[in-house]
Order: structure tokens, then C-alpha cells, then sequence
């Protein structure tokens, strides 16, 4: 991938990564935050009250004194969301209150381990549970007009001598656990914690929510810079995101410029050319649905294409039984 030295480090490129039961959770985030801004862009403190209104949905996110959540501060409530999907996959009970290791919730997000590290670790805590959303929008089909923090609570639950945390009990806001148990989520790319600006991140956002069921999305200059919830200008924001075209590092998406205004985001996933290609029926993506029940199934077909593709593009007797294998592997593993 071109421009990849942008990308953060792989901070944690150990196979432990893959194999512990608490990193088996492909990264996760919930529909209602990829698609309305809810996040601070900003890397300073922001205390700025932040009002949204599209198509019927409006939002009011208050800042605490320690400022607006991050966007850098929603790995958090992914890390929490991945945890629960990967325990309602295999069947476990979930409840509102998860309880975390603090160096594998670092290491997960591909974070720093040292002692800031965990320093930010507790800021983030803290501006989440501070940050306050006022919001008609609707989760698990249920339309209500309700007040939440990001999380309801966070508790230090053991730490070392010198006072930096091991484990911590957080409890999610019942607006966030409801998405969670209707599954109205998405899986991200683990790439997506590599990406060093708040803007490249809320961009990915977006480009997964709208992309995930078609090979494109376009969408309006004017429309993206509302959506993402930059404050900056149409025309500093416009060239925010050239550089991003120029970089071309965003997982999964290729950006391109479009005449009108317009910017055209296409998955990467077209990895082998139609007609080469093993083709999979309707039919084998709704088998697909009932495999693995609120999974992006256009996700899954482009993840084992890719594989696929990795293993030499072997010839398929039954394309449709392969794939399935493949999706029934995902979901016993908690993918």
C-alpha cells in the first residue's frame, strides 16, 4: 500500500495478537457513531458544545471540564464493543459491565505500554464518561430522546504499587449495550488503529458504513465535511482531504476526486478480476446471514476472496460450500 509510512507503527506485531482469546475479537465499532459525528477531531482539549441535525436525526454532545472524547478515546468503546460480539458469537452472557486488562486493551488498539501509555489510557476514561450526548437517534429499533455519558462509569479495579492500572471494570451507557445486543455493528480493519490522524480515522469510519454494502460510495464535499464533524473550513477541509488522496493509506478505501465537488470511495477488496473469480449466489450470502448473524456478509465475501487469493487461487468445486466453511471458521473463532 503506498504512503504506508504514514501509518502508525505495528506497535504489537506478536502472534499473541492472534491467538489470545481477548485479541480473537475482530475490531468492531456501532453504527450510530460511524455514521453521525460524535467525537472531538481536535488533539487539544476541545470544549466546544457540538450540535448535528441530518435527516431527522439531531445531536447535542456536551464537553466535560476535561473537554470533549476523542476520537482517538473511541478505541475504548471498540475494544468493548469487539469483547461482547466475540462473547454473544460463542454464546457467553454479556452484561453492561465488562471488566478489562488494561495492557490488553493497550495492545489491541496498538497503543504505547509505557507509563504514558497508561496515563492517556485513564485522560481517555475520563473524557468519555464526562462527555454527554442529548440524541433522538435510534438504536436496536428504539427511537427515543435520551441523555447518556459514552460510558455510565469507570473504576480502577487493581493497580500496581506506583499507581498505573492493570484492570479496570468500565460500564457502557444502555444506549451503546443496546446497539451492541441488536448487533447493529460493523468489523473495521485492525489497520485502522495505525492511522495517525483523527480526520483519516472518521473518514475510514464513514467510507466502512457506506461502502460496506456497494463497491463505492460518492458523496458531496459539502455532505462528508458535515458528517465528519471537522470544524475546519470547506476549503482547508477540501484540502485535508487531497492529502489523503495523495497518501492513499486508508484501509479497505481508495479515495478519489471526482468533478462537482464530489469525492469517490472504492473498496480495495477487488483484489482478483471478475470472471476469474469464484462467483457466489444470492442464495450462498443470505446462508451466509444466518451463519453469522448481523456480520457485513459483503465484508465476509471480500475477506475470503482474499484469502483466496493468498492461498493460490485454488480451483473450487462449490464455491458456495467453500465460502460457507470459511464463514462458519469466522464464527467459531469469534470473528
Amino acid at each position: 500500500m503506498s504512503g504506508a509510512g504514514t501509518l502508525l507503527p505495528d506497535r504489537h506485531p506478536t502472534a499473541d495478537f492472534f491467538v489470545c482469546d481477548i485479541f480473537d475479537a475482530l475490531p468492531k465499532d456501532d453504527l450510530g457513531s460511524m455514521e453521525h459525528p460524535m467525537f472531538s477531531l481536535s488533539t487539544r482539549p476541545d470544549r466546544r458544545i457540538l450540535n448535528y441535525e441530518h435527516n431527522g436525526v439531531e445531536i447535542t454532545v456536551t464537553p466535560s471540564v476535561k473537554g470533549l472524547a476523542t476520537i482517538h478515546d473511541k478505541d475504548i468503546l471498540i475494544f468493548c464493543i469487539s469483547q461482547l460480539m466475540a462473547a454473544l458469537n460463542a454464546g457467553r452472557a454479556v452484561s453492561r459491565v465488562l471488566h478489562l486488562k488494561a495492557h490488553d486493551l493497550l495492545v489491541a488498539t496498538n497503543r504505547e505500554t509505557s507509563g504514558d501509555g497508561y496515563k492517556r489510557l485513564r485522560e481517555a476514561f475520563e473524557r468519555l464518561a464526562g462527555t454527554r450526548i442529548t440524541t433522538n437517534m435510534t438504536t436496536g429499533e428504539v427511537e427515543t430522546t435520551t441523555g447518556f455519558g459514552l460510558i455510565e462509569s469507570w473504576e480502577i479495579v487493581r493497580h500496581t504499587r506506583g499507581g498505573r492500572m492493570t484492570s479496570v471494570s468500565v460500564k457502557l451507557s444502555d444506549w451503546l449495550f443496546r446497539a451492541v445486543m441488536s448487533k447493529s455493528v460493523l468489523t473495521l480493519s485492525r489497520d485502522y488503529f495505525r492511522l495517525r490522524k483523527p480526520l483519516e480515522r472518521r473518514v475510514y469510519e464513514l467510507a466502512r458504513k457506506h461502502c460496506g454494502r456497494q463497491p463505492e460510495w460518492r458523496v458531496s464535499v459539502e455532505v462528508l465535511l458535515k458528517k465528519s464533524g471537522s470544524a475546519s473550513p470547506r476549503r482547508v477541509f477540501r484540502k485535508m482531504l487531497r492529502d489523503m488522496i495523495a497518501a492513499d493509506h486508508l484501509p479497505d478505501y481508495e479515495m478519489l476526486e471526482e468533478p462537482g465537488d464530489i469525492i469517490r470511495f472504492a473498496r480495495r477488496g477487488q483484489v482478483v478480476e471478475v470472471g476469474s473469480r469464484p462467483l457466489l449466489s444470492a442464495d450462498a450470502l443470505d446462508q451466509a446471514r444466518d451463519l453469522a448473524p448481523g456480520s457485513d456478509v459483503y465484508a465476509l465475501e471480500a475477506d475470503w476472496l482474499r484469502y483466496w487469493a493468498d492461498t493460490g487461487r485454488p480451483a473450487l468445486r462449490s464455491p458456495t460450500q467453500a465460502f460457507l466453511g470459511y464463514v462458519r471458521t469466522r464464527v467459531a473463532s469469534g470473528g
